[in-house]
């Protein structure tokens, strides 16, 4: 079938694959803001500070039960010094007032990292309620209206990807189906004909469902390929992005297979229907 229209069937998979490379980039678009969250998340921490004057041994006992909650990935202990070591070297304008200093300020503390699938306002604010009950712990920070907005931006941010999203593949869907009708179109005199020496709709259907999803195969590789040369193109003159992951790749690949399927299946339903 592709040797009989081969300007058709280029027209088609052109189709295709234009339509795919728009739900690519979009999908682009949403994998390197979902990164770009990841990367902000990961600045989430919980920090819990050490009352003056309780023994190290009692602060670094308490670490092997904290690390074991299920939400930490990792706990440290910052003693005094180390504190004040880090604020000089983190806030260099104050290095002259750091040097007058008689005592050290700054208090021992517990820095919590968490883990990624719990780095959100509801974990934090657990682990931080949990890290209170230790008798030595004076005060526990993890910037909760930081976390908080976090978390608001990362819902905001899947909502729209998923109504944008679902409004570009049912656009490709509609262009994509409606091609694959207009090749189906271009061969009803042939299908005719079959129908007249008594081939069966399963025999006319065949050829036609193989040719859409072959259809579909060559535009999401064709589109893979697009949404890579965007990518190389942004990386390259705007920003260092992220790519799709093979998974998603092959993702995009089968949804093209998948639609050229279903396109050609309807068509060719209506059709025979009709004929």
């Amino acid at each position: 079938m592709f040797r009989r229209a081969p300007l058709l069937s280029a027209l088609s998979i052109t189709t295709i694959a234009f339509s795919l490379f728009v739900v690519g980039l979009f999908g682009l678009v949403a994998v390197n803001l979902q990164r770009s969250l990841e990367q902000v998340a990961e600045r989430v921490e919980v920090v819990a500070y050490v009352l003056p004057g309780t023994p190290i041994e009692a602060s670094t006992l308490a670490l092997g039960d904290i690390a074991a909650f299920p939400e930490v990935a990792s706990a440290e202990y910052v003693t005094e010094e180390q504190a004040l070591k880090r604020a000089r070297e983190e806030l260099e304008e104050f290095r002259d007032l750091f040097q007058e200093l008689e005592r050290n300020p700054l208090p021992a503390s517990i820095e919590v990292r968490l883990k990624p699938e719990f780095r959100d306002a509801r974990h934090v604010r657990d682990v931080a309620d949990r890290l209170r009950g230790f008798y030595f712990v004076d005060d526990v920070r993890y910037g909760r209206d930081w976390v908080e907005r976090l978390d608001r931006l990362r819902r905001i941010a899947g909502a729209v990807s998923l109504m944008v999203g679902a409004a570009f593949a049912a656009v490709a869907i509609i262009i994509i189906g409606t091609t694959i009708r207009m090749a189906v179109l271009q061969r009803s005199r042939e299908i005719a004909i079959m129908r007249l020496v008594g081939a069966t709709d399963a025999f006319i259907r065949r050829p036609f469902l193989l040719q859409g999803a072959l259809k579909g195969l060559c535009g999401g590789l064709l589109a893979v390929g697009l949404s890579y040369l965007a990518h190389l193109a942004v990386t390259r003159l705007l920003f260092a992005g992220t790519f799709f992951a093979p998974l998603q790749a092959v993702a995009i690949v089968a949804f093209g297979t998948a639609i050229g399927f279903a396109g050609s299946a309807v068509s060719v339903g209506r059709h025979l229907r009709r004929v």
